[in-house]
């Protein structure tokens, strides 16, 4: 398999890395199963953070005395230096290891450089000489936060959302991560699910010789297709050219990316899926989603206090009580047959 090799951080990793956020859904023993199977197979990068609740005390526990072998990148939400410090001394007992390969910001809504207020960055660079970290990085969902990170030569990795939806500024920043050395990790390269085929995905971003794209799996037969593709690497086919085309046209314009930030709604309204059920329900199985509880998580939509708290909160801008409506409409003319899924 191809490798990346991240930036300036010199960490080479294979084209395949492991997305630990879905780990937190499944069990002790199933999430070792996994993570082992992950690394025997090839997976030598391992994307967690501190947010995922278990997450890293998993990944701890599944690698118990290989620590050399592998490659770990967490994350801190903290808006404070006290905050990063905790967050920091917390990752580091849960995944049982004297230090972070790479610790990233984790989609902070500014980016932090020396001599701020909140001391983020002053913190970073007292725990990278202590040896605590040994690289920083910035996780973002807002170009401009992005872009600024990459162009202000502090942060030597991004981890930005990028598959084959992707509008031509995603694709400029990573040229722009090329050119200054910052090493560029993929999240959502299944764009939270909307993306049904994996080996389009990869073939997609394999295009890139320094993206590392991270796939988040809870499922052994999930890691089993990812696994699958160290051996055969997909590549770009007419078929996959059609489907992608295809995806873009049918995605085109505003979309929920699911990412969550939106969350939590004053009302209950599960908004990062109700806000894309018009996607879900025609890309996933549709029996899934028309189930009597996932009828009254869409039904709350009704509720909505209009309270804009959502829109504020999106990294993307969406208009999101409009995205709702609009879902709830499609979802009730489904119901009554009046639409096709």
């Amino acid at each position: 398999m191809t490798t990346v090799t991240l930036g300036k951080t010199g960490i080479v990793s294979p084209k395949n890395a492991f997305g630990a956020l879905p780990i937190q859904r499944v069990t002790d023993d199933e999430a070792v199963a996994i993570l082992r199977r992950a690394y025997d197979g090839g997976f030598t990068f391992f994307d967690t953070a501190r947010a995922y609740s278990d997450s890293e005390h998993k990944l701890g526990l599944a690698f118990s005395g290989m620590r050399e072998k592998i490659t770990i990148a967490t994350k801190t939400m903290a808006q404070t230096a006290d905050g990063l410090w905790r967050d920091l001394e917390s990752s580091l007992s849960a995944l049982g290891t004297d230090y972070i390969d790479i610790y990233q910001l984790h989609n902070p809504s500014f980016c932090p450089k020396p001599g701020g207020e909140d001391g983020l960055y002053d913190a970073l660079l007292e725990a990278k000489a202590k040896g605590k970290i040994r690289h920083i990085g910035i996780t973002n969902h807002r170009l401009h936060v992005a872009r600024e990170a990459v162009e202000s030569g502090l942060y030597e990795t991004l981890q930005f959302p990028l598959c084959y939806l992707a509008a031509e500024p995603d694709l400029e920043l990573v040229a722009l991560c090329k050119e200054r050395g910052v090493g560029f990790i993929a999240m959502k390269a299944l764009s939270g699910g909307l993306i049904t085929d994996s080996a389009a995905a990869y073939a997609y971003l394999a295009q890139f010789d320094n993206v590392l794209p991270i796939w988040g799996v809870q499922r052994m037969s999930e890691l089993e297709e990812f696994l699958s593709y160290f051996e055969n690497p997909p590549s770009m086919t007419a078929e996959m050219t059609e489907t992608i085309a295809r995806d873009r046209a049918e995605m085109a314009g505003d979309f929920c990316r699911g990412c969550g930030y939106c969350m939590p709604c004053p009302v209950g309204i599960e908004i990062n899926n109700c806000a894309r059920m018009a996607q879900l329900i025609r890309r996933s199985p549709s029996a899934n989603w028309l189930t009597p509880a996932a009828q009254e998580k869409m039904f709350r939509i009704e509720d909505c206090l209009e309270c804009g708290a959502c829109a504020a909160k999106c990294p993307y801008g969406l208009d999101t009580p409009t995205l709702l409506r609009r879902n709830l409409t499609d979802y009730k003319n489904i119901l009554a047959g009046k639409a096709s899924v």
